[in-house]
């Protein structure tokens, strides 16, 4: 639907609800993430002729990881003054309003920063545990993880979070539900394409013999572009907390440049590889 020249956004967030209980879009899409991440790099273990049950113990640590760091990004990066006078809620899908009364609200606050932390993190123990190279890991990963963002952006679309600045470009979103009276930039919809592209680079990518030769690559042409992507769009988001409005830089930006930096040195720091070990003596 069209108001003068922008698309009216009015979407319920809650697919259905029982009692206090609600399943929202943005939780099925955040499962779709997962599933598709894991279909993807269950092809490359299989044409390598890695153990399916390598994937099934790689995923837990990949679940668990990525909920706790962009739980934990969130509260500490963005809103740590409220979460640590009401840590319970950092860990609880319910909040405690102004008049005493516990809510169910989900988890809402992730932060894709905190997640990127925490997956570097789950991995390198997980390279340690299952004796395989720590880039060899990173590699696949970020492949998967290009194509999970797409869908969690388009989950942050469904929740009306996470837009942009006021436009009069003709497909700003008139965000109804957020009671804006003004088109906004559908940054969701900015980062969710840019990101597919990222994935559909990477994927053909993987089977390009000189790129799998350089362990690294992939993962630094992956940090490299999708984080200077995430930079780049934040010129045209909201500001997420009133902290960020005098701010040159916002948060977001601030986060991305130190995987930036890595991504080049990954690419430019890392010297070719003949052959890959399948696994650490």
């Amino acid at each position: 639907m069209f108001h003068l020249a922008s698309i009216v956004w009015d979407v319920n967030p809650e697919i259905f609800h029982i009692g206090f209980f609600s399943v929202r879009w943005y939780s099925l899409l955040f499962g779709i993430a997962f599933f598709s991440g894991y279909c993807i790099v269950r092809k490359m273990f299989r044409r390598e002729g890695i153990p399916l049950k390598e994937l099934d113990r790689l995923i837990w640590y990949m679940v668990i990881s990525t909920f706790i760091g962009a739980r934990l990004g969130h509260c500490l990066f963005y809103e740590a003054d409220y979460f640590l006078s009401r840590p319970l809620e950092i860990i609880s899908p319910f909040v405690c309003d102004a008049q005493g009364v516990w809510r169910f609200t989900g988890y809402q606050g992730l932060a894709s920063h905190g997640a990127a932390i925490s997956i570097l993190a789950a991995l390198f123990v997980f390279s340690r545990a299952e004796h395989r190279p720590f880039l060899w890991l990173l590699d696949r990963m970020v492949v998967a993880a290009a194509l999970s963002g797409v869908f969690i952006r388009i989950g942050n679309l469904m929740n009306s979070e996470i837009y942009g600045t006021e436009t009069s470009l003709p497909w700003g979103f008139l965000f109804v539900g957020m009671h804006e009276t003004v088109p906004r930039h559908p940054a969701q919809i900015y980062e969710a394409l840019s990101y597919f592209a990222v994935f559909g680079l990477l994927y053909c990518l993987y089977f390009k013999k000189q790129i799998a030769d350089r362990p690294g690559a992939l993962s630094g042409i992956f940090l490299i572009l999708l984080f200077s992507i995430r930079f780049l769009i934040e010129f045209v988001k909201e500001k997420q907390v009133g902290f960020e409005k005098d701010m040159i830089l916002n948060m977001g930006q601030i986060l991305s440049i130190p995987f930036i930096l890595t991504g080049i040195f990954l690419l430019t720091g890392l010297k070719k590889k003949k052959k890959i070990p399948e696994c650490i003596p």
